[in-house]
């Protein structure tokens, strides 16, 4: 049987050891790397499961590393740093991290939250086998593919889970507070965060014909947004 391969981003040798360690001996398969740029060339090489990535790199900045990593792959990825503000934890939420952890740290909490994002992963919250048709737009959701006229669309984690989201209640005007909740369950995610807007933002560019107006989503100030099936 195939291990659970785990890819660890982190600059202190002591953290990165101990890890790989205790997660081995938890039997996964573990690569670790000192810096940004042996990840990505091991995220590359080696194809992991998850990705843990500390955010105060020798050689860049974690955000922009996670942000490169969301640009070619949905793969988990938890976010393992000193930076404990709460505008930190928004900024990680915003580029693409499934969870974030502060150091120090307990090492069951870690592994929890590691098979917690593995299981969201592979096990969708809902069963789902149906295609669904929305006009030009296409979800499927067997594959985690959308596609528009025909043409495959690219979407990070989220972005797809957030359509997922509206396309299971098309028609319904959904508050900000319910999609916070359904994108990230049990996080502390406050209401002035633009965590939510920025995916939104990045879906329209990516399946609206004009984003600037949008026939998908749509705007209800003050309430939330609503997903406009239009006719199939």
């Amino acid at each position: 049987m195939n291990k659970t391969k785990i890819l660890i981003i982190e600059d202190d040798q002591d953290i990165l050891l101990i890890l790989q360690e205790q997660l081995e001996l938890d039997g996964f398969k573990v690569f670790g790397a000192p810096n940004a740029g042996e990840g990505l060339r091991l995220l590359q090489e080696k194809g992991p499961d998850l990705i843990i990535l500390d955010l105060n790199l020798p050689d860049a900045d974690g955000l922009k590393v996670c942000q490169q990593i969301r640009q070619q792959s949905n793969i988990p990825l938890l976010m393992l740093t000193a930076r404990d503000s709460i505008s930190d934890k928004i900024r990680g939420f915003e580029y693409g991290a499934d969870d974030y952890i502060t150091k120090p740290f307990e090492y069951l909490e870690l592994l929890a939250r590691i098979k917690a994002c593995l299981r969201r992963a592979q096990s969708p919250d809902r069963v789902r086998s149906q295609i669904m048709h929305f006009g030009p737009l296409t979800i499927d959701h067997r594959r985690r593919e959308v596609y528009l006229h025909g043409k495959s669309i690219k979407l990070t984690r989220k972005e797809f889970d957030l359509l997922s989201i509206f396309a299971d209640h098309p028609g319904e005007i959904l508050s900000r507070d319910f999609l916070r909740e359904q994108l990230w369950p049990g996080k502390e995610i406050y209401p002035w965060s633009r965590a939510l807007d920025v995916h939104i933002q990045r879906l329209r560019q990516k399946i609206e014909p004009n984003p600037n107006n949008p026939r998908f989503i749509i705007t209800h100030p003050g309430v939330g947004y609503r997903f406009d099936p239009g006719e199939d």
